[in-house]
C-alpha cells in the first residue's frame, strides 16, 4: 500500500475512532477508578489509542471533519433528543424529522448525522452494568418467575431475587405473586438476611410500585404504599430509566443464576420444601462461589466491608403488619383490600372506618372500637362475608340474605317452591 492510500486510510480509521461527550465521560471515569487503556479499550469495543489520545486530554473535544448534511445544519441538538427520545430508531427520527419540519431526506442521510449518537448510546449500555456501587450504597430488586413441581403438581412460582451492588451478596425469596406485599415482603426479607439496611433500593418500573415514570424527565412517582415502606426503613427508593432494565444488571444476572443454578432440575416435596432449599442454597451455594466480576466470595467482601455500611434495623416490625388504610363502606356491605370485599356491619354502610392489613387476618374498626375481623385470602375478586354483620337488615338486602340462606338450607331455589304453593315468598 502506498504511502497515501496508508495515510487515507489513517484518516478513515481516526474518524471512525471520534467518540461522543458521554462515551468519553466513560472512559474519563473508568480511568479515575484504576482502569488501564487495554481493559477500557475492551470493554467499549474501541481502540487503545482513541483511549490514550482522550485519557491525555482530559475531556470531550469535537471532531473537525466534513460538516453533516446542509439539510440538517442546525438541527443537531434536535436529532440527538429525538435519536435518544425513540431508542436509538433512525427511520423514526427520518419520519419526525418530515412530519416536524418538512425535511425530507433519506434514511442513510439519518444514520449518517446520528452515528455518533449510536456509538455512545451502545457505550452507555455496556458501561452502565461495570459502574461500581460502594458498600451499603444499594441492593437491587426483581422478580423472575418459573414453573417448579411442587407436589407433584407443575407451580408457578414468583422468585424476589435481591443483590447488594458492591458484595453481590444476594437474597432469594419464593411467592405466589408479585403484588405490592410480596415486593414488600421480599425487600424486608433481604434486610432481615443482611442484618440492615443499604442507602437506597433500585427496581424495575415494577406497576405494584410505580404509578408513572416519565421517559424525557425521569419524573418517578411511586406508590403510596412503597413510598411510606421507603421512609419506614429509611432508604431512597429508585426506579431504573424505562427500557433501560440494564442499569440493574447484577439483579437481573442474579434472577438468571437462581433459575439455573438453584432450581433447574428441583422437585420439592412442599412449598416450604422449596423455601428451605433456598435458604440452603445461598448459605452453601451463593455465597460461598467465586463472583465471576469480583473475583471473590460474596460472604466475604460482605464481612469485610459491606456489612458495617448498612443502617441498623433497630428492632423495627415488619412494615406490613402495620399496615393501615382508611376505606368507607359501600352499599354491599364491604371494605375493599387488594381487590377482596370484607364485609362489615351493615349499620355502618356509608361510613368511614379503619382497616389494619396483617399478614393473615384482616381488622375492621370504627371510633376505635374493632366491628370485624376476617381471615386474609390470597385470591383475588373475592367476597369474604360473616352472617352476624346482616342481622337485622330489612329490605332487599335483607330479603337476599334470607334467600340465599333459605335456599342453602332447602337445597333449592324458593322460586320453585313458589310455582308449587302459589303466590311469592
Amino acid at each position: 500500500m502506498g504511502i497515501e492510500n496508508r495515510l487515507a486510510s489513517d484518516e478513515r480509521s481516526e474518524r471512525q475512532k471520534v467518540q461522543g461527550p458521554d462515551e468519553v465521560r466513560v472512559m474519563l471515569e473508568l480511568h479515575r477508578r484504576g482502569w488501564g487503556t487495554r481493559r477500557i479499550a475492551d470493554e467499549l469495543g474501541i481502540s487503545r489509542n482513541t483511549v490514550r489520545r482522550y485519557v491525555r486530554a482530559g475531556e470531550w473535544r469535537p471532531y473537525g471533519g466534513s460538516s453533516r448534511s446542509e439539510r440538517l445544519a442546525g438541527r443537531e441538538q434536535w436529532l440527538e433528543a429525538e435519536f435518544r427520545r425513540h431508542r436509538g430508531n433512525a427511520e423514526v427520527v427520518r419520519q419526525e424529522l418530515s412530519k416536524q419540519h418538512g425535511v425530507e431526506v433519506s434514511l442513510r442521510t439519518v444514520e449518517r448525522a446520528v452515528q455518533a449518537h449510536r456509538r455512545y448510546l451502545r457505550a452507555e449500555a455496556q458501561a452502565t452494568l461495570r459502574f461500581e456501587t460502594p458498600p451499603g450504597k444499594q441492593l437491587q430488586a426483581d422478580f423472575g418467575q418459573m414453573r417448579i413441581m411442587i407436589g407433584q403438581e407443575p407451580t408457578k412460582v414468583h422468585l424476589c431475587v435481591l443483590t447488594l451492588g458492591y458484595s453481590r451478596r444476594p437474597y432469594v425469596a419464593p411467592f405466589r405473586n408479585e403484588r405490592v406485599e410480596a415486593w414488600l415482603q421480599g425487600i424486608e426479607g433481604a434486610f432481615r438476611h443482611f442484618g440492615g439496611v443499604p442507602g437506597e433500593v433500585l427496581i424495575d418500573n415494577a406497576k405494584a410500585l410505580v404509578k408513572r415514570h416519565n421517559a424525557q424527565t425521569r419524573e418517578v412517582e411511586f406508590s403510596t404504599t412503597f413510598h411510606a415502606f421507603a421512609r419506614y426503613w429509611g432508604f431512597q427508593p429508585r426506579a431504573c430509566a424505562p427500557f433501560r432494565a440494564r442499569t440493574k444488571g447484577k439483579d437481573e444476572n442474579g434472577v438468571g443464576y437462581v433459575k439455573h443454578n438453584a432450581i433447574a432440575g428441583h422437585q420439592f416435596a412442599t412449598w416450604e420444601a422449596l423455601e428451605g432449599h433456598l435458604r440452603w442454597w445461598m448459605r452453601e451455594i451463593a455465597d460461598c462461589r467465586i463472583h465471576g466480576t469480583t473475583g471473590e466470595r460474596p460472604i466475604e467482601r460482605f464481612q469485610r466491608e459491606e456489612a458495617s455500611a448498612l443502617a441498623t434495623l433497630d428492632g423495627r416490625p415488619p412494615f406490613v403488619q402495620y399496615r393501615e388504610l382508611q376505606r368507607r363502606v359501600q352499599r354491599d356491605l364491604c371494605v375493599e383490600v387488594d381487590t377482596n370485599h370484607y364485609s362489615v356491619p351493615w349499620r355502618l354502610i356509608g361510613e368511614w372506618v379503619t382497616v389494619q392489613v396483617g399478614d393473615d387476618d384482616i381488622s375492621v374498626s370504627h371510633g376505635g372500637e374493632t366491628v370485624a375481623r376476617h381471615e386474609r385470602v390470597e385470591g383475588r375478586r373475592q367476597w369474604i362475608t360473616d352472617d352476624d354483620h346482616f342481622e337485622g337488615l330489612t329490605g332487599i338486602w335483607g330479603r337476599q340474605k334470607a334467600e340465599t340462606t333459605a335456599e342453602a338450607e332447602l337445597g333449592r331455589p324458593l322460586h320453585e317452591y313458589e310455582a308449587v304453593a302459589g303466590g311469592s315468598w
